[in-house]
């Protein structure tokens, strides 16, 4: 019989604030990763303590915030009230202390448990807040988590609010790199939602007169909208609605008090079902929900009292009521939606016209289709039972209660070898493989229809779960893993041209990525070191000295599982792939995936800014 494991008083443990956000991180910031993505620790870390800054905003304090990331350090200065002098420590250091308890003060606030800053605090190798009121000035500084100096003057110049400057420490997001692009993306949705607030970021302003209008207004070329942005303001929320011509599926920018429920939640699902009532009771006609909701790009925000959230990243609502004496939030959106667009509509008869238009057109798309999406459906769900391109994992995104969620990846390979070597070293827990067989179909100019003829698209699709919309997307990121030479880029080209042409938001949302593998292997008999450029390599042989060994990787087949581990665990590289938002999505792939020119390759590449190392002719 085994020994008994001893159970005593020397076994339970008490962590500090700081240590148990540092041992379990991701239950404060969701996923670490390194800043390829957009839902990365290290750009949680700004928008918690950015969150204080615009709620002094809401609370009618402070016009302009300033942010400044410089490398590794991040700086946000705001002009509103300043923190209370006496509490500059404790707000930023101790749990289940913060402002935005009182009600009276930050009545719909975004940062509403206060944990935020603290997380930001602990999880910095440097940190320092300092606040100004009153002609008065406290700071404190921290690594962390831990106070290392505290100052406070009687007197001075500065002007009021809050300064927090840290720098994420690098023994937790490793080999980190802020993107601006990410960074610029956020700001940006924090002036569409705060008319009237200036963000200053590394010298560039933003700011937003009309607000959800000009969220759609700068994500979808003018080419590709079916008619003008109809935009719905009331009190507590606003909606914004146009059609994509050159976009099959749904795609919704939800907000709660200032946040992006990137997964949705009540709030969206009542939206969604408002649209729908309301067309429906306009055109006195019973449409299908899918014929009018296909190539809807829309907003709303809303503003809800002491708002439920499904995980501490807020990126899902879970209220089911507004808050005092208001409705449900479902009762709260279908009223005004269904007041206000119905007027709307009424108003602008070529609107409605069009808009009409469009659903009968996807009424007759569906029609035209229902025979081959049943078989294509029957033919999934018999493969998917011994599925041989899926290699599935036991998480998935959809699972919002699991820690992990957010690290779910969907590597798309070509050929046996390279799938073998991803699928024997990859997580079992996180990470999904699906193997293609060969180059994918050019899908440029075809219908929705070759999605469900051609068996690896419709597996493809079936396995991401996107057949309707996005909001039901099984992996947070698609990982497109092809060899870094012409026929692999001829793979990538193809692939992104698949999701462009059908799935466009998976790019627009940020879920598309290329895997960086090395291009070499330096070692000698002590150390091994993965070079993913040529200057990387001359480092490398730099570094080791003497005549190291050099390996140049021609296929992913060639590397070994035992050293693939290394390029997909937490040290892996990636390129976020990118649309450009002053290229229409049809004019992009009319122009350059229609012919096999010589450009095709170099302007795809600078459009969806994929950036990739350039390859040495051998």
């Amino acid at each position: 019989m085994a020994e008994e494991t001893k159970y005593t008083e020397d076994n339970i443990r008490s962590l500090d604030w700081k240590e148990h956000i540092r041992m379990r991180p991701g239950m404060y910031i969701g996923k670490l990763g390194d800043g390829s993505g957009a839902d990365d620790g290290i750009y949680i870390l700004l928008k918690e303590v950015l969150d204080n800054s615009i709620d002094e905003f809401v609370m009618g304090s402070g016009k302009t915030i300033e942010v400044s990331v410089q490398g590794q350090k991040v700086i946000v200065r705001d002009y509103g009230r300043g923190i209370p002098l006496g509490k500059v420590v404790d707000v930023v250091s101790k749990m289940n202390t913060g402002g935005k308890y009182d009600t009276k003060a930050f009545k719909k606030s975004v940062g509403l448990n206060g944990v935020g800053t603290k997380a930001v605090n602990a999880l910095s190798a440097y940190f320092r807040v300092e606040s100004t009121r009153d002609g008065k000035s406290a700071s404190a500084e921290f690594e962390k988590g831990e106070l290392t100096d505290q100052e406070f003057l009687e007197e001075t110049s500065r002007r009021k609010g809050t300064k927090v400057s840290f720098i994420p420490d690098e023994s937790i997001f490793k080999n980190y790199k802020y993107r601006s692009e990410y960074i610029v993306k956020m700001l940006k949705n924090y002036v569409y939602l705060n008319p009237g607030l200036t963000i200053v970021f590394n010298g560039e302003k933003f700011y937003s007169e009309d607000g959800l209008k000009d969220l759609l207004s700068d994500s979808i070329h003018e080419d590709d909208r079916m008619f003008p942005i109809i935009h719905l303001r009331g009190n507590d929320i606003e909606v914004a609605i146009t059609y994509n011509r050159s976009q099959y599926s749904e795609e919704y920018n939800s907000f709660v008090n200032g946040q992006h429920t990137t997964q949705g939640g009540t709030h969206q699902a009542a939206f969604r079902e408002a649209i729908v009532k309301t067309i429906r009771e306009f055109y006195g006609k019973n449409y299908d929900p899918s014929d009018i909701r296909k190539s809807i790009v829309s907003a709303i925000s809303i503003k809800v009292m002491e708002p439920v959230f499904e995980s501490q990243t807020k990126t899902k609502l879970g209220s089911t009521d507004m808050g005092g004496n208001l409705p449900t939030v479902r009762t709260y959106i279908v009223d005004f939606v269904k007041r206000q667009l119905d007027n709307y509509l009424h108003r602008n008869a070529e609107t409605a016209e069009k808009l009409q238009r469009k659903i009968l057109q996807a009424e007759r798309e569906r029609k035209d289709l229902s025979g081959i999406r049943k078989l294509a459906r029957e033919r999934a769900k018999k493969v998917s039972l011994h599925n041989k391109k899926l290699r599935d994992c036991r998480v998935h995104l959809g699972d919002v209660k699991k820690e992990r969620n957010l690290e779910t990846t969907l590597f798309i390979t070509e050929g046996d070898s390279a799938s073998g070597s991803i699928t024997k070293s990859r997580d079992v827990n996180t990470q999904a493989v699906f193997s293609l067989k060969g180059k994918p179909l050019n899908s440029f100019g075809l219908s929705k229809k070759i999605v469900y003829e051609n068996e690896e698209f419709n597996l493809l699709q079936a396995a991401l779960n996107i057949e309707d919309s996005i909001d039901d997307l099984r992996y947070n990121n698609i990982v497109i893993a092809t060899d870094a030479d012409v026929d692999g880029m001829h793979i990538r080209l193809l692939l992104i041209t698949f999701f462009l042409q059908f799935f466009p938001e998976l790019i627009k949302k940020g879920h598309l990525y290329i895997l960086q593998t090395p291009l070499f292997r330096v070692r000698n008999k002590k150390e091994t070191i993965y070079c993913y450029s040529e200057k990387e390599k001359q480092d490398a042989i730099r570094k080791l000295t003497g005549k190291p060994e050099i390996t140049r990787f021609k296929g992913l087949g060639e590397i070994s599982p035992d050293e693939f581990k290394y390029f997909i665990g937490e040290d892996i590289r990636l390129d976020p792939v990118m649309l450009d938002k002053d290229t229409g999505i049809e004019d992009l792939l009319t122009f350059y995936m229609g012919k096999n020119t010589s450009d095709r390759q170099e302007f795809i590449i600078d459009n969806l800014r994929v950036e990739l190392d350039v390859i040495e002719a051998e």
